[in-house]
Order: C-alpha cells, then structure tokens, then sequence
C-alpha cells in the first residue's frame, strides 16, 4: 500500500515534536529523573506507539498493523539490549548522572538520522536486487551467533569503540556541566561529555547493521519500517532510568534476541530463495519454499520475548547476578563524587547499595563464595561505607 506524502510529512513533524518537547521540557535543564517520572513518560511514549499501530491497523488494514507491531516489538526488544551498551559507555566515562539524559537522547537523535538513513539504502537495494536479501539473511544469522557467545555484555573491559574515543580524541580529566568544549591552562579543550557522544553515536551505526535488516525481515513497506523504527527509539531515555537497576537481570535476552534474529535470518532467506534470480541457484529460477507468515512472526517474537523476559526475572543466578552488579555500580557510583552532588539522589544511591547487599547476604552459599573472591569488589563496599559514616560525621543532622 502506498503511504500519502501528506501522512509521511504529518508522521516526521509528530515525531520532531516529540524530540523536541522532550528536550525543552525534561533534558535541556540537568537533573537526575525520579522512578516516577521515567515510568510515566515511559508509559506516555509505549501508548503512542500502540495508538500509531491501531491506526496503521485502522487505516492501512490487517497486514500493515501486523508488521508495524511485529516490527515495533522486535525494534523495542534490541533497543533494550543496546541499553545494556549505552550503560557501559557511560560507565566507562563515568557521566555524572544528572547530564545522562542529554547524551541518551543525543544517542536517540542521532541514532533516528542513521537508522533512516540505512532504511531508505535498504529499500533501494531491495528494490532492485532481490538478492539484498540473503545478505540480509546472512548478517542476521552471524549476528544471532554472535549473540549466543558469552560475555556479550561484559562490562569488565572497555569497548574497542571507548578505547578509540579516548586514544584519538584527548580531552580535559572532568566534565564542565554538559559542555562539548572547555577551558585549561587558557586553551580550548574537548571534554569527556563530547567523547561519550562520539562512542554513543559510533555505537549507533554498528547497532543498525543488524537492526534493519531485522524488521526488514518482517515488512518491506517503507513507511512501516520507519515507523516502527522510530517509535522504539522513543522513550528509550525515560526507559533507561526505569529499568537501569533491571539491566542486569535480564540474564537471557541475548539468547532471547538470537532466536529471534536468527528466525528472521531464515524468513528472510526463505524469501529470498523464493524471489531467486541468481542464476547459480536453481538455473535463476524462484524456488518453491514455505514462507513464514508476518502473523506467525509477531507469535513467536512475543512468545520468546516473554520466555526470556519471565526466566530471566525468576532465575536464581539472574536475581544474584542483579545483587553483585547492583552493588558494584552503586558503590562506584558513591564513592565518585562528581557522578551526583545533590544529597538527597547521593543518599538514594547509598539506600540502594545497603538493600543490595541486604540481597547478597540472602544468596546461597555458591555465589556468595564468588564474592568473597573478589576481594577489589569488597573493598570497594568498604569504602562507600566508610565515605557515609565520614559524611555523617560532617552533617550530623543529615
């Protein structure tokens, strides 16, 4: 079906103003998000993504909406797991917590211009050769595998890309508030917040590689793709601060997101074999296979989703895993006092700290040995404690 220019222009001037309000009215003065604000705004953005899809479903009839929500959700599902990435970066540059917002919605801006940009290349190759789609195939069975390696999300050591960033991009030793640029010595020099942004949006472009021919996978409809692109992106800031202390739980997403990038992988080549014309294939011509259904997809996307999501949340190891990275970061967090200066958030992330080792202290006998070997770890706790008692000490009636 082919979309009207005038709801293509009214689509794009929505989602502009949805960025820009975001910026003026939440990120553009710097303050560290409530629990209660990032899940209201969360569910504000989740809501217009479905009522869009209800009117895909309304207007553009059963086939578009299916493959607008099969493409929303699998968009979403890997939005997530790139969270997990944007935590290490911002980790690694140690942003302080209230100018996090701005360098997660540069990652969303910028993220938005590059994945549309793949978008329309993908289509013009789709359009003229069919074969675009065992390529497509091809990268998101590698990336399915690659997903099924373990320590995918290890945030031990930093990434190539950080590496790159700090090696080639010299900037002062402290951020000065959310400016790119500042002052040293009388010289004008990069500060870490501009570094953070290169990593953020390098990251960006390799997380589109496996991003678009995955809801490629699922609809060729242009407008759908974009769409549905889009409107994962939105919101993912107030998401961030929503399930940050969730991250680490989620144990199996990757092997959640393999399945389901590797059944798109197989659907894709499926579709591809059907469409053949390469003439080292069936003398050139298409070839009679079963292709998967979009309905059938979104099934299985939300069935594995929801496995994932469910065994990851009751596992035992993800609950202990939780507990050890919780308190590792928030421990990190407190002892560095440029990450958060208001009292009252600092005060929040030693409370989180106190009832993450609370959790540690109810782990069976096996992961508590793990953490009696990391002795780096304990001594870490030590200090945060240390550092509360010396600033009660200089607030008594704090």
């Amino acid at each position: 079906m082919e979309v009207p220019i005038y709801v293509w222009t009214a689509t794009v001037i929505g989602i502009v103003g949805l960025l820009l309000f975001d910026f003026f009215f939440h990120v553009r003065k710097a303050h560290t998000p409530t629990l209660r604000e990032s899940a209201v705004w969360s569910s504000i953005y989740v809501g217009i993504a479905l009522l869009f899809g209800v009117g895909v479903l309304v207007f553009g009839g059963p086939t578009m909406g299916t493959e607008y929500f099969a493409g929303y959700v699998t968009e979403k599902a890997l939005s997530v797991d790139n969270l997990f990435v944007f935590l290490i970066i911002m980790s690694s540059f140690k942003v302080p917590r209230a100018d996090q917002q701005k360098v997660l919605l540069f990652g969303i801006v910028f993220s938005l211009i590059a994945r549309t940009g793949f978008i329309f290349l993908g289509a013009a190759l789709i359009n003229s050769f069919a074969w675009v789609f065992y390529i497509f195939g091809l990268i998101l069975l590698i990336t399915a595998g690659n997903l099924l390696k373990p320590g995918g999300h290890d945030d031990e050591g930093e990434s190539l890309i950080i590496r790159l960033a700090k090696r080639f991009l010299p900037a002062s030793e402290h951020y000065d508030g959310d400016k790119l640029f500042t002052v040293e010595d009388g010289k004008r020099v990069l500060t870490p917040m501009l570094l953070v942004m290169v990593a953020i949006g390098a990251t960006d472009i390799l997380f589109a590689l496996d991003s678009i021919p995955a809801i490629f996978g699922l609809t060729q409809n242009t407008f759908i793709v974009f769409t549905a692109t889009a409107f994962s992106l939105m919101g993912l800031r107030q998401l961030f601060f929503l399930i940050d202390g969730l991250l680490d739980r989620l144990i199996y997403l990757s092997y959640g997101l393999a399945v389901i990038l590797g059944f798109i992988g197989v659907k894709l080549i499926l579709h591809a074999l059907h469409e053949n014309n390469l003439p080292f294939i069936n003398n050139g011509e298409h070839v009679d296979v079963v292709e998967i259904s979009t309905g059938l997809s979104l099934s299985v996307i939300l069935g594995v989703l929801i496995v994932t999501v469910l065994a990851s949340v009751l596992s035992p190891k993800g609950r202990a895993k939780n507990a050890i990275s919780g308190a590792k970061r928030h421990a990190a967090e407190y002892l560095d006092l440029n990450y958060e200066t208001d009292i009252t958030e600092r005060e929040k992330i030693y409370d989180r700290l106190c009832a993450e080792e609370q959790d540690l202290r109810k782990l069976p006998e096996k992961y508590k040995r793990l953490i009696r070997n990391e002795t780096a770890f304990m001594e870490m706790i030590r200090k945060a404690h240390a550092e509360h008692d010396a600033a009660l000490e200089r607030e008594p009636g704090r």
